[in-house]
């Protein structure tokens, strides 16, 4: 019999040591030292060299190297997340945040896929009668078909070896296991969830995949970090690891792939949580775009680039004369590094004096954009709200902002423009291109600026043109101007 030892488990990042630390000598976190009983599987006193019939040397030339077979999923927003559809014998994990939707969206894809080929939930969080209620839920509810696929299948276990049993005598094509931390197996003495018995889970779940040529979906709890809870060798076992994304008060969600072997990274599918359950958003930047006030001062455009899909959405900033000795600068969809950067180079480059200015900045709809691209939107939205002029409606803005008020140019500059263009915008400022290259679409007017001074000049509306709301609206904005250049 294996000997059982005792050892201690970061929960943060699976770092293992004999003793008990306060502190983990890895991450630095504080109190995540856990301790484990750990029992080495029976397969580990087995003789060196010892080789399966499974992992025989073959040559490269015998090896097909076709593209993988792909299951069709009628779920389009989900199978370009994937890549095309599923793979069968891949393992795919996905997170999200409690409530998000990653149960929902998963027992769609079992409905969906369960009218042509058999599929077992195995769920460790619910009863049978739960998800039986969900999916009722889910197929009567109004523009749904309503009929109950019968391969099917559901079953509440926690036991691994038992799945494995459950397995065997269904043989599903399809396996969804909810959730990865629920699972457990008897061998090992620690409790379902932590780390040795995740990454052993796991590894079976694995090896059944490929074994089996079965498609395996795993549900991951995550940290309040908003990271896959559990050791990062997880996310290195699985094939695929999509994150469910959005705020549970609004209605978008975005499935975001960050790690695919048989597909793109980077990869978003956009949903709407409704009655009838996740509803994709085929075109998801009119979506975004829908409730625009046009000429709002603080608002811009901006086209951001999700994997291989460009995506229009409405960047907002509100300045205000602070209250307070500091000004406070808040972002939400922003770093928030990369707004104080940009209020900087507005402050000392243009001359805009945001020194005694709040500003808040807000990407509409929930998203979170990281790219620099959206740099010349944001800045075009505070000066926008600073001087109370509104950016030109039918303009869109794309390009880097340096720390000399320089503009460079964006990645995969032509798909943004022809998405613009597509949904009617009929301008868009961009960086001045320096060397010749491949010409822009047409149906789209291109302003090429060298300078953040110069863009602004050319997005915001003319004084001369604004309405007359207010008859002091127009000198205040004409002391502001001269102010600012001054």
């Amino acid at each position: 019999m294996p000997k059982t030892h005792s050892q201690f488990v970061c929960q943060n990042c699976g770092r293992t040591t004999p003793q008990q630390l306060g502190k983990c000598p890895r991450c630095g976190a504080w109190g995540t030292m856990v301790e484990e009983l750990v029992t080495p599987p029976a397969t580990a006193t087995a003789k060196a060299g010892h080789l399966s019939s499974r992992s025989t040397p073959r040559r490269l030339a015998e090896i097909s190297g076709d593209d993988e077979e792909r299951m069709a999923l009628p779920i389009g927003e989900f199978a370009r997340v994937l890549g095309g559809g599923i793979v069968p014998g891949s393992i795919v994990l996905i997170g999200g945040d409690p409530g998000i939707g990653k149960s929902t969206l998963l027992l769609q894809l079992a409905v969906e896929m369960a009218a042509h080929r058999r599929v077992l939930y195995a769920s460790g969080e619910e009863s049978e009668r739960q998800i039986s209620m969900r999916a009722t839920r889910l197929l009567h509810a109004p523009e749904a078909e309503g009929k109950e696929p019968d391969d099917l299948l559901l079953v509440t276990e926690t036991n691994l070896d038992t799945i494995f049993q459950h397995v065997e005598t269904t043989q599903p094509e399809i396996l969804i296991i909810d959730s990865i931390q629920t699972v457990y197996l008897p061998e090992m003495k620690s409790s379902a969830g932590s780390f040795s018995q995740v990454r052993e889970t796991a590894s079976r779940l694995r090896e059944l995949a490929k074994s089996a040529n079965i498609t395996v979906f795993l549900i991951g709890h995550v940290t309040k970090e908003g990271l896959i809870a559990g050791p990062r060798v997880l996310e290195h076992i699985v094939d695929t690891v999509l994150y469910l994304e959005g705020d549970r008060y609004q209605s978008f969600r975005l499935l975001r792939s960050v790690k695919n072997r048989f597909g793109a990274t980077s990869e978003i599918g956009v949903f709407e949580m409704r009655e009838r359950g996740m509803v994709e958003i085929t075109n998801p930047s009119e979506a975004f775009l829908t409730e625009r006030m046009v000429n709002a001062p603080g608002s811009a455009i901006a086209v951001t680039m999700e994997g291989t899909r460009p995506l229009l959405v409405e960047v907002q900033a509100l300045t205000n004369h602070t209250s307070f000795g500091n000004p406070r600068r808040t972002a939400n969809g922003f770093d928030l590094n990369r707004l104080l950067l940009i209020a900087a180079v507005l402050t000392r480059r243009v001359g805009i004096n945001l020194m005694e200015q709040d500003i808040y900045a807000n990407v509409v709809s929930g998203l979170r954009i990281t790219e620099p691209a959206a740099d010349l939107a944001l800045a075009a939205a505070i000066a926008s709200s600073f001087r109370d002029i509104p950016v030109k409606a039918d303009t869109i803005l794309i390009g880097e902002i340096g720390l000399s008020g320089e503009l460079r140019q964006a990645s995969q500059m032509m798909a943004r423009l022809r998405e613009a263009a597509k949904l009617g915008f009929k301008t868009a400022v961009v960086p001045r291109r320096l060397r010749g290259g491949e010409e822009y679409p047409a149906g789209i007017s291109v302003v090429e600026a060298r300078s953040l001074r110069e863009a602004l000049g050319h997005a915001l509306l003319p004084v001369e043109t604004l309405p007359p709301v207010n008859p002091e609206r127009k000198q205040r904005i004409i002391a502001s101007q001269q102010k600012d250049n001054s």
